[in-house]
């Protein structure tokens, strides 16, 4: 029975390690990596924002066809 919350109280433990590791491993970006993350960003914004825009046109008139212009 000791040995079930031992190991239930081991939990925390480790997960607060881990964490710890990670965060010190973790590095703040230089100049040219953070430029390079944001135009990748930027890209993705503009991508998605292509797609929905187009969806959008294409369904609306659709939309309208098929309900009969409610």
């Amino acid at each position: 029975m000791s040995d079930q919350i031992q190991e239930f109280l081991d939990i925390p433990k480790e997960f607060i390690t881990e964490g710890r590791q990670f965060v010190n491993r973790c590095t703040k970006p230089d100049r040219r990596e953070f430029i390079k993350i944001s135009q990748a960003v930027g890209v993705g914004f503009l991508v998605m924002g292509a797609v929905g825009f187009i969806i959008k046109l294409i369904h609306i008139p659709v939309n309208n066809i098929l309900v009969g212009g409610a």
